[in-house]
């Protein structure tokens, strides 16, 4: 996987690292079926309010941050990308409290749940979080933190699952390597203001099954999108 590629999203890599490396079976499985509840409960409300100018002033507060200021080239290629502002959000939520505010209020106000509220919900009665990975490698704190960054994600994908993922696909089944590269970084900050281990090439695998997981249950109505797309281009042109 290259540092500019893209990160495929089609399916589940083969060979692509071990278990401890990537979310468990039951982490997919569990998170592509609250994705498609996310899509069902989508409120048929009026238009949410736009907040772009304050989004807009979020993220740069965050760059003006000089521990944030080797992040700058990546965020800016996903503006120049149009991907909007809130899901970029969603990603620095992990790390930047005001991010994860910002994004909870939009979440509280569009769906009427935080990725918080999804969480808690989805624990049964007497049972535990889901476990991420397999191994056991994150300790609760770490993995509960992880998994609502996850939901959190998926959360403000499920609101314009198209108009977000039409600005990140390079091709019908892959992510700009951009987003990759961004959401690596987060984890790695996240993990170095916990105190663990932060390298960056270790990470990536993690980071890169979470993308999956988190685009995944999407890319099948995008696919379809880009067809009809497609035939109405071959259409014109006869």
């Amino acid at each position: 996987m290259s540092e500019m590629g893209g990160l495929d999203i089609g399916m589940p890599q083969e060979g692509g690292g071990s278990a401890s490396e990537q979310l468990s079976e039951e982490a997919k499985q569990r998170f592509a079926a609250a994705a498609a509840a996310m899509q069902q409960i989508r409120r048929e409300e009026k238009k949410a309010k736009k907040k772009d100018d304050k989004v807009a002033q979020i993220i740069m507060q965050f760059l003006s941050d000089q521990q944030n200021a080797h992040l700058f080239t990546l965020i800016a290629r996903l503006v120049a990308r149009d991907c909007p502002s809130i899901f970029i959000l969603a990603m620095l939520s992990l790390i930047h409290e005001v991010s994860m505010q910002e994004v909870k209020e939009y979440l509280g106000e569009t769906m009427g749940k935080t990725a918080e509220d999804m969480v808690n919900d989805a624990v049964r009665p007497g049972g535990s979080e889901i476990a991420l990975t397999s191994g056991g490698e994150l300790d609760a704190g770490t993995n509960h933190d992880i998994v609502v960054w996850i939901t959190r994600m998926q959360m403000v994908l499920s609101r314009e699952p198209e108009k977000i993922l039409m600005k990140l696909l390079i091709d019908d089944r892959n992510i700009d390597g951009t987003v990759l590269q961004l959401a690596t970084f987060i984890l790695q900050r996240y993990c170095e203001q916990h105190r663990k281990s932060a390298e960056y090439e270790n990470l990536q695998p993690l980071t890169a099954s979470i993308l999956q997981t988190v685009f995944g249950p999407f890319i099948g109505g995008v696919r379809k999108r880009l067809l009809e797309m497609s035939k109405k281009e071959v259409r014109e042109e006869e």
